[in-house]
């Protein structure tokens, strides 16, 4: 393990970036601290409830006229996005590690994730959108459309995790189905969300229309979700419940993906050296501050000692350090809290019985939130990190005698974000996968399968969260359906010249029919 602290100065010009917050009614503001060294990286203005509510009022102003726009027209904005984003991704790549400490390969995997995401969805969300024909109880007779209409205004409160991707990703899909968004992105965070926002304004989106507020999530987030028509959270289980509260208080649909404690199952029949390889990326990877990151291992007794020789030395053979450089695998964790909270799990784990086989201690020599990647055995229910996530570079494997013991112990969790099975054989894999309580479940991959999977849904069982993102599901839930119903004389009521008696015998005729035909039909 190698690479030195590094002093922290961005290209990216700060100052300006503030200005691209929404207004505010003073002048304070937050700091914002760089990781690497835990120095301050520049200040945001500290925006008021009051703020918000004035933010969605211009956001609320802009929406109309984008709406009624042809999707087409939306969609350019974001074809040019996309081009820009990657024309200008070293720039944005140091200011994302500056302001979060991660590696520059995760920094570069946010990129790829927020391109893709353009791509997709203004190449095929029209698609999503498209008024569509359904079926009625009679045919002919009547006509059946449903149109998906905005909401209006979407309001997105977003973690320090990954800065780019679950701030812009969402506000994508969301801008593009006519909406107007107010953007709260963590207050650690904020600088990445304002590029992209002013990338957004020089591609051609309306400067109304994307408010970026920058504040305490506790101080704005009841006047955010008050003032918007539907809301989308990224976060704890704990901030969920809250969010999820006001929102139905205030009776606003909302998305909320929360925390995990994902499990990984490694089949007998897996190749052990691919699966060490695959799971060292699914734990470690953003310093294990991932909501996908597999915490928990359950590898079965046949090709347990083989793989975990093999997970312990690629794993001690990772790079880590806080530096902008390509020469780091595992970056710093963002803060002194998310150190001490990191720091806490393993020692009590420690204290109370697990063997510690790689890492397992902050390396203040290489930056002053660094913790190396870690390798737990021997944890057992009694130890806090056996249920709680901890959101950091650490994972406890067990040994498992056959596939049924791995797959309920894989469930035995209140959360069911992501999951993984490792196996030589696909349709075991797929079959195994599906018996797993998890939104997503990757085979012989860890998490970037799925999650590159834009056209697919992606989301959390259990308390890991209620919607989704990505596919039609990722752009559809930011509309309203609207059904409308066409009558061409259909006999929904008994004309005047026909007596009820013999009006519900003809209706319970043909309802029979209709139902042998459907059936003979399939």
């Amino acid at each position: 393990m190698n690479s030195e602290v590094t002093s922290v100065r961005p290209t990216a010009d700060l100052d300006a970036l503030r200005t691209v917050a929404a207004e505010t009614s003073s002048s304070a503001s937050l700091s914002v601290e760089a990781p690497f060294t835990g120095e301050s990286l520049g200040t945001v203005p500290a925006a008021t409830a009051e703020d918000v509510v004035d933010a969605a009022g211009r956001a609320r102003e802009a929406q109309s006229e984008w709406a009624a726009q042809p999707f087409e027209e939306r969609a350019a904005v974001f074809s040019r996005f996309h081009d820009r984003l990657l024309a200008r991704r070293e720039e944005l790549l140091e200011l994302m590690q500056a302001e979060s400490g991660k590696s520059k390969r995760d920094a570069f995997v946010e990129l790829l994730d927020v391109a893709l995401t353009a791509q997709y969805y203004s190449t095929q969300g029209d698609d999503h959108l498209q008024r569509e024909r359904r079926s009625s109880v009679f045919p002919l007779l009547s006509k059946v459309t449903v149109n998906y209409r905005p909401v209006g205004v979407v309001g997105l409160i977003t973690p320090w995790n990954y800065p780019l991707t679950l701030s812009i990703s969402d506000a994508i899909p969301a801008l593009l189905a006519g909406n107007a968004v107010v953007l709260k992105p963590d207050e650690g965070t904020p600088f990445t969300a304002l590029y992209a926002a002013h990338l957004l304004v020089d591609c051609g989106l309306p400067s109304d229309l994307l408010q970026v507020v920058t504040g305490r999530g506790d101080e704005l987030g009841e006047s955010l979700v008050a003032s918007v028509d539907f809301v989308g959270f990224t976060g704890s289980v704990d901030v969920g419940r809250i969010v999820g509260s006001l929102a139905g208080e205030h009776l606003v649909d909302c998305s909320l993906e929360l925390g995990g404690k994902n499990p990984g199952v490694v089949l007998d029949d897996a190749d052990v050296d691919a699966a060490a390889a695959d799971a060292v990326v699914g734990c470690f990877s953003n310093a294990g501050q991932l909501c996908l990151s597999t915490e928990r291992l359950y590898v079965h007794t046949d090709v347990y000692d083989a793989f975990l020789d093999a997970f312990v030395a690629r794993t001690r053979a990772l790079s880590v350090g806080a530096a902008f450089g390509d020469d780091v695998e595992v970056g710093s964790l963002v803060s002194a809290d998310q150190l001490e909270k990191t720091t806490e799990h393993v020692e009590d784990a420690v204290q109370k019985g697990a063997t510690v086989l790689s890492g397992g201690r902050p390396r203040p020599d290489r930056g002053p939130y660094v913790y190396e990647p870690t390798v737990l055995t021997d944890v057992t229910p009694e130890m806090t990190l056996f249920r709680s996530e901890t959101f950091g570079p650490v994972v406890s494997v067990y040994r498992v005698e056959d596939e049924d013991e791995a797959v309920e112990r894989a469930n035995d969790s209140d959360r069911g974000l992501n999951g993984s099975v490792w196996t030589g054989e696909e349709a075991r894999g797929e079959a195994v996968a599906e018996r797993i309580e998890c939104g997503t479940v990757n085979v012989n991959d860890a998490y970037a399968t799925a999650w590159s999977s834009v056209d697919a849904p992606m989301g959390g069982m259990k308390e890991s969260g209620v919607g989704r993102r990505h596919g039609p599901e990722g752009i559809r839930k930011y509309t309203e359906s609207q059904t409308v119903a066409v009558d061409r004389g259909a006999p929904t009521m008994p004309p005047d010249s026909i007596p009820d008696a013999w009006w519900q015998r003809g209706m319970v005729a043909l309802l029979g029919a209709q139902k042998r035909v459907v059936e003979w039909l399939r």
